[in-house]
């Protein structure tokens, strides 16, 4: 079946076409694939299935368009960002609609994303200046020497479905303010969310080929993204999603010296210490382990607290994790929807289950009723247990109990994890000095794991990934610092 869309929009309520050079198309021999929702079989939708060629056929138009978006000036790059999270703003209700179709997206987790995304637009907007340079002193007679920031060329993004707006734009928004021009690969799970993006810039102005989407079918990802990773345009990787597939995409790009930064996957402690203020530990816990079900790269995954107070932690937060309400994300009451599919439930029931009989207590939480699991708590977890370290992607909160500051600093670390950590303290200066022992890219005093905003630099260390996303830190990323040198007058040479 082909996928039928107008030639000027990206999306319907159930199709999603590629971007090439500026066209909307479909992909090469009008294949499509079919995208499932947790909502059920009435929310199925179909999109374009693109080949390698066509995946090729993006790179080429965008490595064309460098010519073109890479020398405008700074004023039109940033109208056309500003431009188009305008654009999104004034879809919102559509875009929530697509989220909650793809990914269950309860209202307050479409709300984050829509208002996020649009600050990440509006904050690249902003950054479309930063990427100047600087005069350096040097040591020969008249000679000036520059280091100057410079577009890369090609970006190729990749974006995952658990936040498909804030993690779209993210996939491209500052690239393209340095004067980067970029392919999107889409999320299988969320290509309608994410081509709504891609829509947005162009509807907004952006040259053709400035901006590319590539969407696929399942099996064909590994050639595609392959395929986009070898070519000789692509000068960065930016890739968002799990180790396992990070690895992959690491050891390709390393194949061809092409650079990239990767944002993967975490098991963020919270550490509670003996003095903590536990309504705003358990406030920032239940928010953090439970929003959008757990399925953050953020979500607190581990609590650890000290023994002296973790009875009445624990009772506090198994009673907030039984007050939530979980059912249908198209319910404006529902705080917690479904999982993502079948897979996810039963890898997080089958977590949860080991650790059960090895010890734990389940203080919250039940039996899963379909793609629906109950916010759950688990006191005495143990290293033993698979739970401990292995990341559940799910509305799991394990609580550890430790004596003291110095085992529970050795609990965070205990890891190969390290994107996101807090720690709870009425001792702001003491939990700096925690947090700052802690391996991690971002550590939270007295606020929870998941935190997310514009223009912090954001990004992991070990098995979190490495490089860094967010506003100046970008510029690092997504630009090539130049060495230049004019002479002035006469050079003496000792030859």
């Amino acid at each position: 079946m082909t996928v039928t869309a107008s030639t000027t929009r990206a999306t319907t309520a159930r199709a999603a076409r590629l971007l090439i050079g500026g066209e909307w198309t479909d992909a090469e021999g009008a294949r499509t694939a079919v995208v499932a929702s947790p909502l059920g079989k009435e929310y199925v939708a179909e999109v374009a299935a693109a080949s390698v060629g066509d995946a090729v056929r993006a790179v080429k138009a965008a490595h064309e368009a460098a010519a073109t978006w890479g020398t405008w000036a700074p004023a039109r790059r940033r109208e056309v960002l500003q431009t188009a999270a305008g654009r999104l703003r004034k879809r919102d209700d559509e875009i929530r609609a697509l989220m909650t179709e793809e990914m269950g997206a309860t209202a307050a987790w479409a709300d984050f994303n829509v208002q996020v995304a649009q600050g990440m637009l509006a904050d690249a907007a902003a950054q479309a200046y930063s990427a100047g340079g600087e005069v350096i002193p040097s040591d020969i007679p008249g000679l000036t020497a520059l280091g100057v920031r410079q577009p890369t060329g090609v970006v190729l993004g990749i974006a995952p479905w658990n936040a498909p707006l804030i993690l779209g734009v993210r996939a491209l928004a500052m690239p393209l303010a340095y004067g980067n021009t970029v392919v999107l690969k889409a999320s299988e799970q969320a290509p309608r969310t994410q081509a709504a993006i891609v829509e947005a810039l162009h509807d907004a102005g952006i040259p053709a080929g400035a901006i590319n989407l590539i969407t696929n079918a399942p099996e064909d990802a590994p050639a595609i993204v392959a395929a986009l990773i070898a070519h000789p345009a692509v000068t960065r990787v930016n890739f968002t999603g799990s180790t396992r597939i990070g690895r992959i995409v690491a050891e390709q790009a390393g194949r061809h010296l092409t650079r990239c930064v990767l944002e993967l996957g975490g098991k963020a402690p919270l550490l509670v210490l003996a003095d903590a203020d536990l309504d705003a530990a358990v406030d920032a816990a239940c928010f953090g382990a439970f929003m959008n079900q757990g399925q953050i790269c953020m979500s607190t995954e581990r609590i650890v607290v000290d023994r002296s107070i973790a009875t009445e932690f624990s009772v506090r937060l198994a009673e907030r994790a039984g007050a939530l309400v979980v059912g249908d994300p198209r319910d404006p009451e529902a705080q917690i929807g479904p999982l993502i599919n079948a897979a996810a439930v039963q890898r997080v029931n089958a977590l949860v289950d080991e650790a059960v009989a090895a010890g734990a207590r389940r203080l919250a939480g039940g039996p899963s009723l379909g793609l629906y699991f109950r916010p759950t708590v688990l006191r005495g977890v143990t290293p033993d247990m698979r739970i401990y370290s292995e990341e559940s992607f799910g509305p799991v909160a394990s609580v550890v109990e430790v004596e003291g500051v110095e085992e529970a600093v050795a609990v965070a670390n205990d890891t190969e994890y390290g994107l996101s950590a807090a720690v709870f303290s009425q001792d702001a200066a003491a939990a700096l000095d925690v947090a700052r022992r802690i391996r991690s890219g971002a550590c939270h005093v007295n606020g929870a794991t998941v935190h997310d905003e514009p223009q912090m630099p954001l990004g992991g260390v070990g098995a979190s990934g490495y490089g860094r996303f967010g506003s100046r830190a970008a510029l690092e990323e997504f630009t090539e610092l130049r060495w230049l040198t004019v002479q002035s007058g006469a050079r003496h040479y000792p030859i």
